[in-house]
């Protein structure tokens, strides 16, 4: 049993590429949220960027993790950045459940060039212990590999530090 989870939530697989990576090289938990709205397609894309806009939220299924949250050593969150803020969905379950996470550090995925880290403040809102770590991912960016892994750089140092 891991002390470690990543937990994210991906519309297009971008994000979930990135967490899988990061839980295989870190032998953590795996989980993905879902909050049940049908976010596929063009009409998916309008309503994740309308939701993000307007700071809406809709419950999120339950997550099926190993153990509650305030037990993991480090929480990894992983969000797609939807018009310059967190997902509706990351939203939603860091306003229910952020104030239990002691650890957490950050992997949002983007589609500019902007690195979006006002996305961290917007979380670290929900998460009283703030982030340890974050990285920003573009994908089909050369500099995926190089951020992915100074990412995991800073997360054993975190891990290192407790």
């Amino acid at each position: 049993m891991s002390d470690i989870l990543c937990i994210y939530y991906s519309r297009t697989g971008n994000t979930k590429k990135a967490m899988e990576e990061i839980a295989a090289e870190l032998g953590a938990e795996l989980a993905e949220l879902r909050d049940g709205v049908d976010r596929s397609g063009w009409k998916g894309w309008i309503r994740c960027g309308l939701d993000a806009v307007r700071k809406n939220t809709r419950p999120v299924e339950p997550a099926a993790t190993e153990r509650p949250l305030g037990e993991y050593r480090l929480v990894i969150l992983g969000t797609p950045v939807w018009a310059g803020r967190e997902s509706a969905v990351m939203r939603s379950f860091l306003r229910d459940h952020g104030a239990e996470i002691k650890n957490a550090a950050y992997v949002i995925t983007r589609s500019s060039g902007s690195r979006y880290r006002e996305v961290y403040r917007q979380m670290d809102l929900n998460v009283p212990a703030g982030h340890r770590a974050a990285v920003s991912l573009r994908s089909g960016d050369v500099g995926w590999a190089f951020w992915l892994e100074e990412f995991l750089r800073q997360v054993r140092t975190v891990l290192e530090g407790q």
